[in-house]
């Protein structure tokens, strides 16, 4: 039954990293009522000798704290669960070193289903053959868990909502003694459906000229949620007064929100250097002074 429902192959260049790969990590798919549709999840093995692997389905949901993009719910039921519309045909195979799985996962929407977004991942997983022992605790098995997230989208009257919340460095600083530069993007959904919210960092010298522009690839905002966005500018010879301008589109009806700061770049080196410097000089044209003086009075 396995194999027509599946198929496995092996691969010449999948080297031995001691783990195991499982993409894609992101499935985007919209939905009617009463509609399913099958998605493809690949399972590597790359651990150097032959594994079983699990299969389970878990909901999840996003978080207010910046530092958790998602967080799993194991067997609670999230605020949109789709784990009970996710199924695939087994939930356990095995892997000989370099094989690769092709695993379909169906998702079936029910007819009586409401307009919005739905969330849900299948979770792939092992336990390591040896167990982990010291000297005052027992055998612990190792179990490896990855996940391949599915957004599901069941089209009708949905609340799409967010915003730009907070645009600065990731320190909070304003000065700095050279690059790179650190910033960070909070953006806030409060609707009910995910969003991808995307744009672009302009940066201007201190006579509002723009020197630099990052472009922003878009990134997803689960409901309810708060999300942290890092990005590094990374350009040398920095001196001087910038600005630093945040264009973000919502990612929906193209509403754009702006946020921008202004930061001081003063490299404490080349200061040093240039004080040091400028100290000599002065040593310097003292001594010359002094010594035409002593010889016009002599």
């Amino acid at each position: 039954m396995a194999s027509a429902q599946y198929s496995v192959e092996r691969l010449t260049d999948a080297g031995q990293f001691n783990d195991f790969v499982v993409g894609p990590g992101k499935k985007e798919i919209t939905l009617n009522p009463g509609q399913s549709a099958i998605a493809d999840i690949l399972v590597t093995n790359r651990m150097g000798e032959k594994r079983t692997f699990f299969l389970e389905t878990e909901d999840f949901r996003g978080s207010e704290n910046v530092e958790q993009t998602i967080v799993l719910l194991g067997d609670e039921r999230g605020p949109y669960s789709l784990k009970d519309y996710l199924s695939v045909p087994f939930y356990e195979f095995s892997l000989e070193h370099g094989e690769r799985a092709t695993i379909p996962v169906t998702i079936s929407i029910p007819p009586d289903a409401e307009p919005g977004g739905k969330y849900g991942s299948l979770v792939i997983s092992t336990v390591s053959n040896e167990a982990e022992k010291t000297e005052n605790t027992a055998s612990t098995a190792l179990i490896s868990r990855i996940g391949t997230l599915f957004f599901v989208t069941v089209p009708g009257e949905i609340e799409k909502s967010g915003s730009l919340e907070d645009f600065k460095t990731n320190t909070g600083r304003k000065f700095f003694g050279g690059g790179p530069i650190d910033f960070e993007i909070l953006f806030r959904n409060t609707g009910s459906v995910y969003l991808n919210p995307y744009g672009e960092i302009r940066i201007s010298n201190f006579l509002g000229k723009e020197i630099d522009a990052i472009k922003l690839d878009a990134w997803f905002a689960l409901p309810d949620s708060l999300r942290l966005r890092e990005i590094t500018w990374d350009r040398d010879w920095l001196l001087g007064v910038y600005t630093a301008h945040a264009f973000i589109n919502r990612g929906y009806e193209d509403i754009v929100d702006e946020k921008s700061f202004t930061f001081f770049v003063i490299p404490w080196k080349l200061a040093l250097i240039l004080l040091l410097s400028i100290f000599i000089l002065i040593l310097i044209l003292r001594f010359i002074f002094k010594r035409f003086e002593f010889k016009r009075k002599v």
